[in-house]
């Protein structure tokens, strides 16, 4: 029986819970970054991608020996791209080895005599790819291991462990996304990466597979209800409808809904008859005031809610809302989970959401597919009334930030200095960032269409410091923000974009 060797530079077909295989690179984890105790393991580099993750050996197989194989079983448009990205890699790899090659027989220069391991079931040496910059295996690396073979052929011999990653113990999974200046595919993994690890009682904080590697999305066999089509449920049924899902939508002005029928969603007359109909519904409205309506009142979601019914919270609202519609829904027997979601309109029709899910943590499997459509990444965060906390923070924090840049706009223009020049300053200096760029660009070509609403972010900041206050935590650049945007409201700037609240400092 032969035994695949795997070690650092060596290209695999990477599986990971419930994920379809990928191709990665076996790479050296950051010095700070503890590898998993348990099973053998080894840190991997998803091409295609900004994401790493420890993979358990036995859910590794070599690139070229299952190439074919796993082309075969995978048709999605990302998977693709990542397959390419894998081949653009060879052929740079191959590139550099013959011009290595040709200098040092022009140049005499010594050449190392440590011989290449030949891997016996592949046609390359995949060592041979191993990046300069990466070092030989030691103590603090992925240890060597091996994986049985049983079979000759490529498409023999391996068979993918079905059991989920969460159910070993001892097992951790992380794919660590990077939000910065994208490296290379190939660089290694930036030192600045953290596990995600909290003790803090109750509550469980733990990374979620990111759906940025799922090239061919399996939709959930279960009904999907959708209730509000806004800026971003619009976007998050679209993706929901084009990953396969079968979904009922509802909105409280009916005509919203024409487009997405004619996608192929189905029409619920009343918030109570989707819930009646679906297996999981979802809502995404204002704010709190709706987010009860819709579940409280005349023809709601609670008189359609019955045992095992999935109720899916995703407008941002406070921790104590949720904790009433949490027990209202768990009180008919259906299962809670709020899902909040960090972005934009643009991201959420990309389908680049975060998410931000807490409560009953099998709705949140059960949820898998439509994460993976409708966003790149999703947190696990606990106990109901988490998600809604981080989402306020986070909030806070963009919308304060937000108010920041327009003041330093303004008072740029204010003192003769050029708003583009600053704006290229900023952009060229650590707070460079996509936000920044189109916030500021829309500033000055006075393009304040909602990508966000600023009434939203306006409402995210009163929430936000009413926490505090219950927390008896201080919020004054948060409170200082705040009136800003209300100024902003009162310059009848609510529907307008969050970038609008320059307009709050030039009036």
């Amino acid at each position: 029986m032969a035994t695949v060797h795997l070690r650092i530079g060596d290209l695999v077909w990477g599986k990971l819970g419930r994920y379809p295989p990928w191709p990665g690179k076996i790479v050296s984890p950051p010095k700070d970054l503890k590898k998993p105790r348990g099973k053998k393991c080894h840190f991997v580099k998803f091409f295609g991608t900004e994401d790493h993750a420890w993979i358990k050996v036995e859910q590794l197989k070599p690139y070229h020996a299952h190439k074919e194989e796993m082309i075969k079983i995978n048709k999605g448009k990302r998977f693709q791209q990542a397959v390419d990205s894998v081949e653009d890699f060879l052929k740079k790899a191959k590139g550099k080895e013959q011009n290595s090659d040709g200098k040092g027989d022009s140049k005499g220069k010594k050449t190392s005599n440590k011989p290449l391991k030949i891997l016996e079931e592949d046609d390359e040496d995949l060592s041979a790819l191993k990046d300069p910059s990466e070092k030989d295996l030691t103590d603090s690396d992925p240890e060597p291991s091996t994986i049985e073979r049983l079979g000759a052929g490529p498409g023999s011999g391996f068979k993918w462990e079905s059991s989920p990653v969460k159910d070993d113990p001892h097992f951790h999974h992380f794919l660590l996304s990077q939000s910065e200046k994208p490296a290379s595919s190939m660089e290694p993994i930036s030192k600045r990466l953290k596990i995600i690890e909290e003790d803090t009682g109750s509550t469980s904080i733990q990374a979620a597979d990111s759906t940025a590697i799922n090239g061919s999305i399996t939709p959930t066999d279960k009904r999907i209800g959708f209730l509000g089509l806004g800026l971003m449920g619009s976007g998050i049924v679209s993706n929901l409808l084009k990953m396969g899902h079968v979904v009922t939508v509802w909105n409280r002005t009916a005509e919203k809904c024409d487009l997405f029928i004619q996608e192929g969603a189905r029409l619920g007359r009343t918030p109570a008859e989707v819930a009646s109909m679906c297996d999981i519904t979802f809502s995404c409205v204002s704010d709190p005031k709706a987010a009860r309506d819709l579940v409280l009142g005349p023809s709601g979601v609670l008189q359609g809610i019955r045992p095992g019914k999935c109720y899916v919270e995703m407008s941002t609202v406070d921790p104590e809302t949720i904790t009433e519609l949490s027990q209202v829904i768990t009180s008919r027997g259906g299962r809670f989970l709020e899902a909040p979601v960090a972005g934009s309109q643009q991201l959420s029709n990309d389908g680049m959401l975060v998410i931000l899910a807490a409560g009953d943590r099998t709705v949140y499997e059960d949820c898998s597919s439509c994460f993976q459509a409708m966003g790149k990444t999703s947190f696990f965060l606990g106990e109901a009334g988490n998600a809604a906390r981080m989402m306020l923070i986070l909030n806070m924090v963009q919308g304060s930030f937000m108010a920041t840049i327009a003041e330093g706009l303004t008072l740029a223009q204010a003192t003769g200095q050029s708003q583009q020049t600053f704006l290229d300053i900023l952009c060229q200096g650590q707070m460079a960032s996509t936000f920044v760029d189109q916030k500021c660009q829309n500033i000055l070509q006075g393009n304040f269409k909602p990508d966000y609403y600023l009434k939203h972010i306006q409402k995210d900041l009163r929430l936000a410091i009413s926490m505090g206050d219950m927390a008896n935590h201080p919020t004054p650049m948060a409170a200082a923000a705040n009136e800003v945007y209300k100024r902003a409201k009162a310059l009848d700037q609510s529907d307008n974009d969050i970038s609008a609240v320059y307009r709050a400092y030039i009036h």
